[in-house]
């Protein structure tokens, strides 16, 4: 597979039922993916899926410090690069922990950023579906602990919402952030409940997210149910883990019971050359029915 002639191929697909948002992509997405996009949308809240990258063997960063992530994961993947692009151009927010900010220092949370070639074909498509110009940028930390000249927080196009702690808050207000960067205070303890996440979204009418990192918010999120898919690509490699390099897998910080593990159901699977696309919708039983509540 050469640089120009990459696609991604579809093994498996089922159909998505109900109310959602997507469906035949412009011809310039069409082309690189080889199906329709659709998302299911929740009425009772707003619908929130994940969007990783894993090695064969379940690791998701190779510094347990965070200063490496899904890049290095992937190989620089561009198929999966194009993939992240292509759902966040499809979402109202994309969601992010304080950790996967500052391990970013140069990055911005649009769908260009991550796919160049793809930026007006991902504008396109935002305009077909109604959406803003650029997904909303939500950012979660308990400290209150972030770069105040991060690139991301001084695009005028992108909106900013920073949800926190009082005493988070408290540290945000020294810091001087851009005033175009919403501080939202949603409890008073050391962590944000990710649950409080639910009613940010929807007091802003964000009714799609992407959780994108790190796998401690995606751990807390899926502890307390409001995860509703899952996006994984597969890499082609194996990281291993030691005493010495303990490294991060796709959900950390939390340990379920047998009996209280979540489930999930196989959605859809494509390839491009070795990597693999899976998707999943969490469910309520290993036999994959209902959906996480």
């Amino acid at each position: 597979m050469t640089a120009d002639d990459w696609r991604i191929e579809p093994l498996l697909t089922a159909p998505t039922d109900g109310r959602r948002r997507g469906g035949a992509l412009p011809p310039d997405l069409a082309r690189r993916y080889g199906a329709e996009l659709s998302i299911a949308l929740r009425d009772d809240r707003p619908t929130v899926v994940s969007n990783f990258v894993s090695t064969i063997d379940g690791v998701v960063a190779f510094d347990t410090r965070g200063r490496t992530g899904g890049r290095e994961v992937s190989g620089a993947s561009e198929p999966d690069r194009f993939l992240m692009g292509l759902v966040r151009a499809t979402a109202d927010a994309v969601l992010n922990g304080a950790g996967t900010v500052r391990s970013g220092t140069h990055h911005r949370w649009t769908p260009s950023y991550v796919h160049p070639p793809s930026a007006a074909a991902y504008a396109e498509w935002r305009r077909m579906l109604g959406l803003a110009p650029q997904p909303t940028a939500v950012i979660v930390t308990g400290s209150g602990s972030i770069d105040p000249e991060h690139p991301g927080l001084h695009d005028p196009g992108v909106p900013v919402v920073i949800v926190t702690t009082e005493n988070g808050a408290a540290n945000l207000g020294r810091l001087g952030l851009p005033g175009s960067v919403e501080v939202v205070t949603v409890g008073t303890g050391e962590r944000v409940d990710p649950a409080a996440l639910i009613d940010v979204f929807r007091d802003r009418a964000l009714e799609l997210v992407v959780c994108e990192g790190g796998p401690t918010l995606l751990a807390g999120m899926v502890g307390a149910r409001i995860i509703d898919e899952l996006f994984l690509t597969v890499a082609p490699q194996i990281a291993g883990r030691s005493d010495a390099a303990p490294r991060l897998s796709l959900v950390e910080g939390i340990g379920f019971a047998i009996d209280d593990a979540p489930w999930a159901r196989l959605e859809s699977v494509m390839r491009a050359d070795s990597h693999l696309f899976l998707r999943y919708r969490l469910v309520d039983s290993p036999r994959g029915e209902g959906g996480m509540s």
